[in-house]
This record gives structure tokens, C-alpha cells and sequence, in this order.
């Protein structure tokens, strides 16, 4: 696969939710199908260990296994895919970008340093390290607000400053002023923000999502993007009934119930029912009852009945 500048790095991309089977192994024939729809969606790319996809909580092996997975499939049809090798440990970051270079991806994902809070200068050494490593092919942070450090738009700012060779990034979006303050970045790479905010985040610079909304359904999560390019204010009306189903039906799995992003991810997958994949994480984790899926999609039904019919 042909490297992504960062300009070409668009759209919604849809993540890997790696399916756990009841003796917690990875069912990676169902992986294969659940790419093959994705691919069959039209999403602008796919990407691998990502939350959903556990990257925390594999072994070398399957790391392994779910890159050459990704990558096979996706390059056997012209799907972009970006390969994700983060690990809370720098040196297995580091290690697993080394093996996976040679499939191709179109870009490269990581996250920072996840045990100590890392300074500046650490930072901006880790990641010129990885994208030196990571040469051709782009380097996207992925940083979301759970991380140990939390980027602002002046540290993104100092990083490209200072020559760090990043083709985009992965970040919590904000308001109005964080917009202002991270407009010198979205002019030089590619900045993706929340997928159920997506639409306000275009209207705003952002350039895409790797997109929570696309695990409730794809193929409607890309046809809502192409709707942002066509009728912004229907798109920002659909962001609004988005945003009331989250805020309703999704949120309280995290803030009430004390679960995961990654136990919302599976279970936003089975109320979209595009392909039968359990609601199961991985041990030590929570996973979200089954029974609380068709309670979900009714609300769904009510709310954004495009993303369940």
C-alpha cells in the first residue's frame, strides 16, 4: 500500500474490535469477516489496535497475527489501513513497528509512554525514534483524553516546530477556542476528533475520525461524512440526534457503570448488527451483559434509526 501524506489521511475510518471468543482467545476468523465487511462498507480505511481492538492486552503472537491479517486483506483490494503498534512500554512500541514495516501500511499508529508522565523532551525523543523507524511511512499519535498526557494544541504546535515528522493525530477535540488554538496544526496534518462529533469538528478544520460511530455501522458512518461535504447543516442536525443517542444510551455505560471505552466500542458493534460479534473483552475487563443490547438498539431505533434498520 502506497504510504498517505498527511493530506491524503481523510475521512472515517473504522477501527478493529477484536473478537474474544468464551475461552479468551481471538476468533480470527470472525476478524476476517468483520474486515471484509468493512472493506465492503466504503469507509476511507481501516486501522488496527486501536481501544477496541485491545492492543493493551495481546500477546507478541497475535499482534502479529492481527497485522498480517489486516494487511493481507486490505492490500489484496486497494483498502487503506493503518497499522496500529502501540504499547504502554515504549521498547515493545518501538519492537512491534520494527516487524510490521514491512506489510506496507499506509500509515503507523502510536500512542506515548503510557506508565510515568512523560516531559516534553521525552516525548519529542520517543517519537522522533519511532518516526525515523517508521520512515516511509507516516506516524499518527493517537491521543485520546484517557491518555497518561494529554497533548494541548501549543505542545502539538512546539513538536512540528521542532521538525517531529508527524502525518496526523488522533485527539479529544474541544470548543470554539481549542479550535482557534489548534488551527496552525490542522494546517500541517491531518487532525481527527471524536466520530459522534465529527460533523462540528469538520465544520471547524478537522479532517476526519477514526470513527466511534463507524462501529455501530459503517457504511452509514461514512455516508454521514459525505453528507458534512454536501449539506453541512443536515449533517450537524444529524450530529445532534447522534450526540442525544450517545448521551442517552452510551455514556452511562462509562460514567454510571464504571465500564470501558472498549466494552462500549463491542457493545455499539452488536447494536448495529452488522456482523455477530460478541460483546466479550478481555480478562481482567468488563464486559457489558448481551441482554443489554436489544434494550440499546430500541433507543437506537428511536434516536438514529439510519444507523440499525
Amino acid at each position: 500500500m502506497k504510504p498517505l501524506a498527511a493530506f491524503e489521511i481523510r475521512g472515517t475510518w473504522a477501527t478493529l474490535v477484536l473478537p474474544i471468543a468464551g475461552d479468551e482467545s481471538i476468533d480470527f476468523d470472525c476478524l476476517a469477516a468483520e474486515i471484509d465487511y468493512l472493506v465492503s462498507s466504503g469507509v476511507s480505511g481501516i486501522y488496527s489496535n486501536g481501544t477496541a481492538g485491545e492492543f493493551y492486552n495481546q500477546t507478541e503472537a497475535e499482534f502479529d497475527g492481527i497485522s498480517q491479517l489486516l494487511a493481507e486483506r486490505c492490500e489484496a483490494v486497494g483498502m487503506p489501513f493503518q497499522l496500529g503498534c502501540s504499547h504502554m512500554s515504549p521498547i515493545i512500541s518501538l519492537e512491534r513497528l520494527k516487524r510490521i514495516k514491512h506489510l506496507n501500511p499506509s500509515a503507523i499508529q502510536v500512542i506515548l509512554p503510557d506508565w510515568v508522565t512523560v516531559t516534553d523532551m521525552e516525548i519529542r525523543s520517543f517519537l522522533e525514534k519511532l518516526a525515523l523507524e517508521a520512515n516511509p511511512f507516516g506516524l499518527v499519535l493517537y491521543n485520546p483524553p484517557h491518555a497518561k498526557q494529554v497533548l494541548t494544541p501549543q505542545q502539538f504546535d512546539l513538536l512540528l516546530d521542532a521538525g517531529i515528522p508527524l502525518a496526523g493525530c488522533k485527539v479529544a477535540g474541544g470548543d470554539s477556542d481549542w479550535y482557534a488554538a489548534m488551527q496552525r496544526v490542522i494546517e500541517r496534518i491531518s487532525v481527527f476528533v471524536p466520530g459522534h462529533r465529527l460533523a462540528t469538528g469538520v465544520s471547524r478544520g478537522a479532517h476526519g475520525a477514526y470513527s466511534n460511530v463507524a462501529c455501530l455501522q459503517p457504511d452509514i458512518a461514512q455516508k454521514w461524512y459525505r453528507l458534512m461535504h454536501e449539506n453541512m447543516p443536515e449533517a450537524l442536525a444529524w450530529e445532534k440526534r447522534i450526540l442525544e443517542f450517545f448521551e442517552t444510551a452510551i455514556l452511562p455505560f462509562i460514567t454510571h457503570h464504571g465500564y470501558s471505552s472498549t466494552a462500549v466500542d463491542k457493545l455499539l458493534v452488536s447494536v448495529g448488527g452488522w456482523i455477530d460479534l460478541p460483546t466479550r473483552i478481555r480478562w481482567p475487563y468488563r464486559s457489558i451483559p448481551t441482554d443489554e443490547v436489544s434494550r440499546v438498539r430500541k433507543i437506537a431505533h428511536r434516536i438514529i434509526p439510519e444507523f440499525v434498520t
